[in-house]
C-alpha cells in the first residue's frame, strides 16, 4: 500500500488560541513538545489542574518560563478565566516566547470535553 501526503494525517496548526477538544487532540496525537501552564495560585492548582498541568503563577511566570524554556516551545497556558490567561499569554509573549496558545474556557473549558485533571478535591475524568 503506498501512501501519498494527502493521506497522512497531521496535527492542527498551532494558533494564538486553542479550545481544550484542540489541546486534547494533540495530546493525543502524542506530541512531547508542549508544555501546559497553570498560572492561577498553587492552592487551586493543587485542588484541581489539568492533568501534567505545570503550577507557575502569574508573578512568577516570566522568569520561570525564561529560566527553564526554549523560546520556540509550544505554550498552553490557561488561568481563572480568559482574563487571566490573555494577560499571562501576553506577559510570555513580550518576553519573547513565539508560541503561546490562550487555553480558551481554562480548567472550565477542559473539564467540560471530560479530559484528565489531577489534584487533592477531583474524581479522576477519562
Amino acid at each position: 500500500m503506498t501512501f501519498t501526503q494527502s493521506n497522512v494525517p497531521t496535527p492542527a496548526p498551532f494558533e494564538a488560541e486553542a479550545t481544550a477538544d484542540e489541546l486534547q487532540s494533540r495530546l493525543n496525537w502524542g506530541e512531547p513538545a508542549l508544555t501546559i501552564i497553570d498560572v492561577r495560585d498553587r492552592n487551586s492548582f493543587n485542588k484541581e489542574s489539568i492533568r501534567g498541568a505545570l503550577s507557575i503563577p502569574m508573578s512568577e511566570l516570566v522568569s520561570e518560563a525564561q529560566a527553564n524554556f526554549e523560546t520556540m516551545r509550544d505554550i498552553y497556558v490557561y488561568g481563572n478565566d480568559d482574563e487571566e490567561t490573555r494577560l499571562a499569554a501576553t506577559s510570555l509573549r513580550e518576553a519573547g516566547f513565539d508560541r503561546v496558545a490562550e487555553l480558551k474556557g481554562g480548567l472550565n473549558g477542559w473539564k467540560a470535553i471530560a479530559a484528565p485533571v489531577e489534584g487533592h478535591t477531583t474524581t479522576e475524568y477519562v
